[in-house]
């Protein structure tokens, strides 16, 4: 099996559709046929909330992983989707920025414990906190690649380019290899003159790093994680599942995209 990609799902910022992102788009690629494990990094743990994973069921979480108390492989919970598997978080996480400071590769806690199994997945994907701090940055030194996904508000492209120049400096010093896959807007209403006014200015500033896809404001969307599912097995009809189906169609093109010019001799 070819080396998983690994991709994480960053913005500093809260309430952007960062959690729903990670949770919806790795349900989709794995309805796709794709295999994935999601790694939950957010102290607040609401990924693994939003596929099922109940608390008392987190015996190993992230949190031990990047302490170094226990391996990747024994820390991974199946699902209740077929192909996607996740890594729980704990509230311990939101200790793990001062914790892990004053470990001997702090930066790499996460991409040690990566490549330390054979992973069977074609994907992973790291849900991270809204923050920029240890923990996001394990995740950019673990990536192959970044997703942003970005609310369509006034402020958006103000927090972008801050975390933008963030990446860029992980790539320069701790991670080559990184690269923004995409930006995914969030929470797109087609009533709203903002919203086309960001979409417009986002893509005028990021050109095709923009996806296609735009993720709309939906109320199934907001239900789904009080049901412990992924919109796609709570209504895969209505419009919010609908798009993140688009929208993994669109980043298994990308993926696929670079891994063939990576193939290419250079």
């Amino acid at each position: 099996m070819a080396e998983a990609r690994i991709i994480s799902i960053v913005n500093q910022k809260g309430g952007v559709g960062k959690t729903t992102t990670a949770v919806n788009l790795a349900t989709a690629l794995a309805a796709a046929g794709e295999h994935v494990l999601l790694i939950d990094l957010d102290p607040q743990g609401n990924a693994s909330t939003g596929l099922g994973i109940p608390r008392n069921a987190r015996n190993v979480t992230s949190y031990e992983v990047l302490s170094g108390e226990q391996t990747l492989a024994s820390a991974i919970v199946a699902t209740a989707v077929p192909r996607l598997a996740v890594v729980p978080a704990s509230v311990e996480l939101a200790g793990a920025e001062l914790e892990l400071v004053d470990l001997t590769r702090r930066e790499y806690r996460l991409a040690d414990a990566l490549k330390g199994i054979a992973l069977p997945y074609d994907h992973v994907l790291i849900d991270c906190p809204p923050s920029l701090g240890l923990l996001t940055l394990n995740a950019l030194c673990a990536s192959h690649a970044v997703l942003v996904p970005l609310q369509c508000e006034f402020y958006a492209l103000e927090g972008l380019s801050h975390l933008v120049k963030t990446i860029e400096r992980v790539k320069r010093h701790l991670n080559p290899g990184l690269e923004i896959q995409g930006v995914v807007l969030t929470m797109f209403d087609k009533r709203n003159n903002l919203s086309d006014s960001v979409s417009a200015d986002v893509r005028a500033h990021f050109g095709d790093k923009v996806y296609d896809t735009v993720i709309p404001r939906n109320v199934r969307i907001s239900e789904a994680p009080s049901h412990g599912k992924p919109v796609l097995l709570y209504d895969f009809r209505c419009p919010g599942a609908q798009a993140y189906v688009h929208l993994a169609s669109e980043v298994l093109k990308r993926e696929r995209s670079i891994i063939l010019h990576m193939a290419e001799p250079q």
